[in-house]
């Protein structure tokens, strides 16, 4: 195991450590930060690219995320239902669910609310994409370099980049938006914004899911309750996700490190074309809103500029970032 690998790997020692053993929780004190680091993960995760669990690396949480997930365990819900409120209260990390909670909201509320990241997919679409690819773009490289490459993390990535291939290119636009699909829907990003260098929101975007859920909870936060049928689905199976799979990530980064994050590499290369900036696109009007339906990448007859600024400034955002990271870590050090 390369020593530069070693000093640029995003789950650090102290990281691992700190997801095993179980931390507590915070003082009020550090409320602030974990706020901070909340929002940080929230807009993130609202757009696709830089992953939610790579901003909680980044802010110096992802050890304590894991920890106060797994503080809810079958001791903490026993004494739950037996109404054990104290007891629930020591064993569960309230103070740092609800610091992290309180950041996750508020990001959610400005991205789609304040910064009308719905109405710019549909009036921006060529720009957005074009910030949304460098982002994702980045992020290969991001993560090829914390791998120390061999036959097996070789393996790893080809076979996510074929997956990946294939999500995309067999996946139709528009899937089934039932209840229960939604909940599957919400399981799967959950799990994938858990793991450092896979954006949640990408994983959306993959399914054809991204603007319908973005949509929703736009309905939800100017008082439009149809928009529930959307958000209460897909809020409870991410509920689900992050106590079903949260250990299981945890496992999978300290036993096969370089084979998942390799993975992981391959499955955004494979499915990268999905949000090049430059598509034909085929709209259709669905309850009064306008919905694509269809979208084919191209290459265009003639290049536009602005799309072309905005994947370098995504691709340099993801590097500023990984930077900040290392900057903290050093400090820490």
């Amino acid at each position: 195991m390369s020593a530069a690998r070693n000093s640029d790997e995003s789950l650090d020692a102290k990281t691992r450590s700190t997801s095993e053993q179980g931390p507590s929780d915070i003082a009020w004190s550090e409320a602030g930060r974990i706020v901070a680091g909340g929002f940080a993960m929230g807009s993130a995760d609202v757009v696709p690219g830089v992953s939610g669990g790579t901003m909680a690396v980044a802010c110096g949480i992802y050890g304590q995320l894991l920890g106060a997930i797994a503080s809810i365990n079958k001791q903490s819900l026993s004494a739950l239902v037996r109404l054990q409120v104290a007891e629930v209260l020591r064993l569960v990390h309230v103070r740092f669910i609800l610091s992290l909670g309180l950041g996750l909201v508020t990001a959610v509320i400005v991205m789609v609310k304040v910064v009308g990241l719905p109405g710019l997919l549909l009036t921006h679409p060529t720009l957005v994409y074009g910030l949304f690819f460098g982002l994702v773009f980045a992020s290969i490289f991001i993560l090829a370099k914390k791998v120390a490459w061999g036959p097996l993390p070789i393996l790893s990535a080809v076979v996510g980049a074929a997956f990946g291939w294939g999500v995309v290119t067999l996946v139709p636009m528009n899937m089934p938006g039932s209840p229960l699909h939604m909940f599957l829907y919400g399981v799967v990003a959950i799990s994938a914004m858990l793991l450092p260098g896979i954006s949640g929101s990408f994983i959306l975007l993959i399914l054809g899911q991204y603007e319908r859920v973005i949509s929703s909870l736009e309905s939800v936060l100017h008082g439009d309750a149809s928009g529930l049928a959307v958000v209460v689905p897909f809020s409870l199976g991410c509920l689900v996700g992050i106590g079903a799979f949260s250990r299981v990530v945890a496992w999978l980064l300290r036993r096969f490190f370089d084979p998942v994050m390799a993975g992981l590499s391959g499955l955004l290369l494979g499915s990268l074309w999905r949000i090049w900036p430059f598509q034909d696109t085929v709209t259709q009007e669905v309850r009064g809103k306008i919905k694509v339906i269809e979208a084919t990448p191209k290459i265009p007859e003639q290049w536009e500029v602005f799309p072309l600024v905005l994947i370098a400034l995504g691709f340099a955002l993801v590097f500023l970032i990984e930077f900040l990271a290392k900057q903290r870590a050093a400090v820490k050090l």
